[in-house]
C-alpha cells in the first residue's frame, strides 16, 4: 500500500473510515477485518456522540490506541492511514503492529515495501536535510505524476516479489471527493 500527500494510493485491503480517510492494511485477513470492524464501530459512536465525522488525525490516534490496547496479542496487520486533515491538506500515518505511528509524506507496508520505499525515497525526498533554504521533505507532484509513479513502482515490485498481488487499486482523495482506479499488474 502506498500513500502520498493529497493522494491515497493503496494495495492490499483498504477500508474507508471517516469522510476523507482511508485505511490500507496488509497482513492476516481475519485480523484486518476485526480491526476494521472495531474502528468502524468506534467511529460510529464518535459520530453519534459529537454529531460530526472524525477527522483523519483523530482517526490516526484512535487506530494507534486500538493497536496499543492489543499489544500483548497484537493484530497481525500493518497499516497505513491516509486522507485529508481539517485544513484540506494530505496526511499519511504509518504504523507498526503495536500502535506506534508517525505522520509522513508517503509510506508503504507489506511484502513489496522493501522494494517500493527506496524508489519513492529516491524520487520524492530532497537530497539532504542540510541544504539551505529549507525545503519540504517531499517533492510536490501533480496528481497524474503521482499516479504514474505509483504504477511504475508497483509494476516493478510485482515483477520481483511473488507475494505482491496481481491487481492494484488506486484511491485518490482530494477536496472534490474520492476516485478509485483498478489496474492489473501481472498476467502470469
Amino acid at each position: 500500500m502506498y500513500f502520498m500527500r493529497k493522494m491515497v494510493i493503496s494495495y492490499s485491503l483498504h477500508f474507508k473510515l471517516a469522510d476523507k480517510c482511508v485505511l490500507a492494511s496488509s497482513g492476516f485477513q481475519g485480523d484486518i477485518k476485526a480491526l476494521q470492524k472495531n474502528l468502524a464501530a468506534r467511529e460510529l459512536l464518535y459520530q453519534h456522540q459529537h454529531n460530526k465525522r472524525m477527522s483523519c488525525p483523530a482517526m490516526a490516534q484512535l487506530l494507534s490506541n486500538t493497536l496499543y490496547y492489543k499489544r500483548f496479542f497484537p493484530y497481525y496487520a500493518f497499516n497505513v492511514l491516509g486522507g485529508l486533515d481539517s485544513e484540506g491538506k494530505g496526511c499519511v500515518f504509518t504504523y507498526d503492529a503495536v500502535g506506534s505511528y508517525e505522520r509522513t509524506g508517503y509510506s508503504a507496508q507489506g511484502t513489496g515495501s522493501t522494494l517500493i520505499m527506496p524508489v519513492l525515497d529516491n524520487q520524492l525526498k530532497s537530497p539532504s536535510p542540510l541544504l539551505l533554504p529549507v525545503r519540504d521533505a517531499v517533492t510536490p507532484l501533480s496528481e497524474s505524476e503521482a499516479i504514474d509513479l505509483v504504477k511504475d513502482v508497483f509494476a516493478s515490485a510485482t515483477e520481483r516479489d511473488i507475494y505482491t498481488g496481481d491487481k492494484l487499486e488506486i484511491v485518490v482523495i482530494n477536496k472534490a471527493g474520492t476516485m478509485r482506479e483498478y489496474i492489473d499488474l501481472r498476467k502470469d
